[in-house]
């Protein structure tokens, strides 16, 4: 199955103020590819939570959409209900997950767009003023995708086995992706990559989404186990990682998908450069090092159970 660059798009928004965001059913993938039509602000919070849609700046756009959904219903309302349903709506989506920054961000600067037009703007219009900066932003991460691709591509060369973690590409961003936009640019310059695409577990977003993204676009690439990601690094395969980021405190400490920290330390050990990519968005002046960065705990059958089958003990501790 090949699809084309629109059907591709992982999230867009139909219509004008009345209408709705879709996305691809990111949890479907790679046996199935389905769209989920989100008209209400309850069903965006469910596929940031589910991990329907994911990917920091994906989770941002989302987001934005997010709001716009669930002012539709104050649009002819009064300036008090439109700003106390705005707060709720808002307070609501920023429960969905945690870790990923880009989710807070977009959020609030569409408050303060609405802050700064309060009493000179009827409900229904500043609606209107918050869809479009959410396009706004929408856009903006597809230039920045294309921006980080013309940049880091020259970190590569022609060549190279390049390893990646979880999925940083098309499916999390609004178009080419962080660190996968690096590896795309570089192709399309004329450099031969290999890409190694661990499995990432326990949802396996290597394994199910970068490696079928990479297959879409016609990118060489291998899939490999988690843990051997050390010993393709060791047998020379490797000669960069690339990743993506979900949140990056002020001292530069990352935090990324489970599993980011081992496969720095194993590049460290081999001698290959590591890189962490990802929009300025992403960067939480707010907090000074990584232990302040609040990660996300999520459910323990995730890791007990695959495609309905119990695969642990019950009642085991997992962490």
């Amino acid at each position: 199955m090949t699809l084309s660059s629109e059907e591709l798009a992982t999230l867009r928004w139909i219509g004008g103020v009345d209408g709705y965001l879709d996305l691809i059913d990111q949890t479907r993938l790679p046996t199935e590819f389905v769209r989920v039509p989100c008209r209400d602000v309850e069903t965006v919070w469910e596929a940031i939570k589910t991990l329907r849609v994911r990917g920091a700046p994906a989770i941002g756009v989302a987001a934005a959409y997010g709001v716009c959904l669930g002012l539709q219903q104050v649009a002819a309302a009064t300036q008090k209900a439109f700003f106390n349903r705005l707060d709720e709506v808002i307070d609501y989506l920023a429960s969905s997950r945690p870790t990923a920054v880009n989710l807070f961000w977009a959020m609030e600067r569409l408050r303060r767009l609405a802050h700064q037009r309060r009493g000179r703007r009827a409900p229904g219009a500043l609606l209107a003023d918050l869809l479009a900066e959410a396009r706004v932003i929408h856009e903006e991460d597809r230039q920045m995708c294309r921006s980080i691709g013309e940049h880091g591509s020259a970190l590569l060369a022609d060549g190279q086995g390049v390893l990646t973690h979880c999925n940083a590409g098309a499916l999390a961003t609004s178009d080419y992706g962080t660190a996968l936009a690096v590896i795309y640019t570089a192709v399309a310059s004329g450099k031969r990559i290999h890409v190694f695409a661990d499995e990432t577990r326990p949802l396996l977003q290597g394994a199910r989404l970068t490696a079928w993204e990479l297959q879409q676009r016609g990118i060489p690439v291998t899939l490999i186990c988690d843990n051997m990601a050390a010993q393709v690094m060791r047998e020379g395969r490797v000669q960069a990682v690339v990743v993506g980021a979900d949140r990056i405190a002020a001292n530069g400490d990352v935090a990324n998908k489970i599993g980011t920290y081992k496969l720095a330390v194993c590049a460290q050990a081999n001698g290959i450069p590591c890189y962490a990519v990802s929009p300025t968005s992403t960067i939480d002046l707010t907090l000074a090092h990584g232990d302040e960065i609040p990660i996300e705990e999520r459910a323990a059958e995730e890791v007990t159970i695959i495609n309905g089958a119990p695969i642990a003990p019950t009642k085991m501790t997992i962490y």
